[in-house]
């Protein structure tokens, strides 16, 4: 079950380079927010005794913002045996689960809309298993103050969660406002508990879209 975080946390240095300990990938902010999309291939959890969660999304605010408005997937581990699933949050409500199936090397297709009054549409596709869910909800406190495309390790009341050995996922298409995310100088986040190594890297932009986020421990 993927458990929320409240964005990005201990930025250190340039803003192209900055660390977070559960984030890993791109955050756009300075402008106000009403679109994001991002597409990725679902990657493998390899398992060991160890339980792990991990999770990859696209969505609004929560970086500097109280709400996130976002969908995506997990790959956890549980028992040493990997599980796969998609949802959608509008954090602080929990996570709610699809049940359409999601496997490694799925295609997927994640886009966050948000329209007048606090309205939000938000829609997750799985393109190797033609499925798709188009979910609207009401969020009046949303500030609209951020657009990201990010890795996490998700979070329970205790802190953040062991991250899963997800290897490489790769993003694509990251465009915020209908624009390329690279258009907004967005920070590029390693994942790494605070004063300690890189848990997560996150790759230089490509065509202002595309990047890859690399596990690296948990």
């Amino acid at each position: 079950m993927i458990l929320s975080d409240s964005g990005p946390t201990d930025p250190q240095g340039d803003p192209l380079n900055a660390t977070s300990v559960n984030w890993a990938g791109y955050a756009a902010t300075g402008h106000r927010f009403t679109s994001v999309h991002a597409n990725w291939v679902q990657p493998a959890a390899n398992c060991d005794a160890t339980n792990t969660w991990s999770s990859f999304w696209a969505g609004l605010d929560g970086d500097g913002s109280g709400t996130v408005e976002q969908t995506g997937t997990m790959a956890d581990c549980s028992g040493g045996s990997p599980r796969y699933a998609a949802w959608y949050e509008m954090y602080p409500a929990y996570p709610v689960d699809f049940s359409d199936p999601v496997a490694p090397g799925d295609h997927l297709s994640a886009s966050v809309l948000a329209g007048a009054g606090g309205q939000f549409t938000l829609v997750l596709s799985d393109q190797t298993k033609n499925w798709s869910h188009t979910v609207h909800k009401t969020l009046r406190s949303a500030r609209l103050a951020s657009a990201e495309v990010i890795a996490e390790a998700p979070s329970s009341s205790t802190g953040v969660l062991p991250l899963t050995d997800f290897g490489t996922v790769q993003f694509g298409g990251a465009t915020a406002n209908g624009q390329a995310i690279g258009t907004f100088s967005p920070a590029r986040i390693a994942m790494a508990t605070q004063g300690g190594p890189a848990k997560a890297t996150t790759s230089p932009l490509s065509s202002a879209t595309d990047f890859s986020v690399a596990w690296q421990h948990n």
